[in-house]
């Protein structure tokens, strides 16, 4: 058991921090208020292999390990949620199900384009009345021949408007449950598809999410994901990946929150010293780290049963519950240890507190991740 870093990941790991500190740092307050995120942030994220990072290369892709995805996503996100959840998406979500479980005609078309960036990819299964529940899926795909008829409505959906490439779930059986649910490849701009506003955000501001509306939109039949009644297991495989991806989510914006405490507890100075003298403070960052390197504990196990084709399923489910859970209490703290200056957003820690929670929330809420936990426990 080693748990020192490679030479390769240490250098991955510098290169996404150096990025973050110099590319993402700067206007990220004024990329929240305006709620945007610029296309060449997203091109230079692409240059550097983060769109597709363990994407096969022959497609694109960056040909790194789980390992290295995590590394990535903790520095993105300590600086910029809005940016990494971008990133966690199309890697997560997007290019790992196209490359495992697509055809190659599918991959061809649609994974190159995605793994080095050209084009940004969504994925589509919360709707109105399906979030937690996935199997009561209201949008239906009706199957007419050569092409299936899609109607529904998806909401939430990150990179909603910037997206291309649209991973979307959708029943084409009810009668037969989960078995009757497909996925499908829909291409932005084929006719009866719209997209709404963009919602107006707690956190992750900078983030593209919006509702999805399909009117009678022809998806052509070869780009049905996999047999037919594949699509409820390819979104449950899907997610369980994508979970890796918002532990580590969690896991920077709990480190990024850390880091700017300890660094303003050594500066400021009440009753004739640095706060981090006073107990009171000294004991928050205590648990702080402690909690926080508990958390990279977690997400790095989970990465590290992926890379060795172990079942995730579980240790993905853990990483993302703790992780997230320490995200928001620990945000929380660190605007405490701001004082005043904490709620102003120049100092940074009240915006990775907003962008905590929904690191409770998305790709699974902490309380599905207990029932994917005490399922396998009580299955194993």
């Amino acid at each position: 058991m080693d748990f020192n870093l490679t030479e390769e990941h240490l250098m991955i790991r510098d290169a996404a921090r150096d990025f973050a500190q110099t590319e993402l740092l700067p206007g990220v307050i004024e990329r929240d208020n305006a709620q945007t995120f610029p296309e060449s942030l997203v091109r230079k994220m692409g240059e550097l292999g983060f769109l597709g990072i363990m994407v096969d290369p022959k497609y694109g892709g960056s040909g790194m390990d789980a390992i290295s995805y995590v590394l990535i996503m903790e520095e993105l996100s300590k600086v910029d949620a809005s940016a990494s959840v971008m990133v966690s998406v199309n890697n997560s979500l997007v290019c790992y199900g196209l490359e495992a479980y697509g055809n190659e005609a599918q991959k061809e078309k649609y994974l190159t384009k995605l793994a080095t960036g050209e084009c940004i990819g969504a994925f589509c299964l919360s709707e109105p009345e399906a979030g937690s529940d996935a199997t009561s899926q209201k949008t239906t795909a009706i199957d007419k021949g050569d092409h299936y008829v899609l109607n529904g409505t998806k909401n939430w959906i990150t990179n909603g408007g910037r997206a291309e490439v649209y991973l979307v779930i959708a029943q084409t059986d009810k009668h037969k449950g989960s078995h009757g649910i497909n996925a499908f490849i829909v291409e932005k701009g084929m006719p009866g598809f719209d997209i709404g506003p963009k919602e107006d955000k707690l956190g992750i501001r900078g983030s593209d999410t919006h509702t999805l509306q399909f009117n009678d939109v022809k998806v052509p039949k070869e780009n049905r994901i996999g047999d037919d009644g594949f699509g409820f297991r390819f979104a449950m495989k899907t997610l369980s990946g994508g979970r890796i991806g918002i532990a580590a989510q969690a896991l920077g914006i709990a480190a990024g929150a850390y880091e700017l405490a300890l660094k303003y507890s050594k500066e400021r100075k009440a009753f004739g010293t640095e706060i981090c003298n006073h107990q009171a403070i000294a004991f928050k960052l205590a648990d702080m780290h402690t909690e926080i390197e508990a958390a990279r504990m977690l997400v790095m196990k989970a990465a590290w049963d992926k890379d060795q084709g172990n079942n995730y399923d579980m240790s993905s489910a853990m990483a993302k519950l703790y992780a997230s859970k320490v995200a928001m209490e620990h945000t929380v703290e660190a605007v405490q240890i701001h004082g005043g200056n904490g709620f102003v957003k120049e100092y940074h820690v009240e915006r990775l507190m907003r962008d905590a929670k929904i690191t409770q929330i998305y790709e699974g809420t902490s309380e599905i991740q207990k029932i994917v936990i005490s399922r396998g426990l009580i299955k194993n």
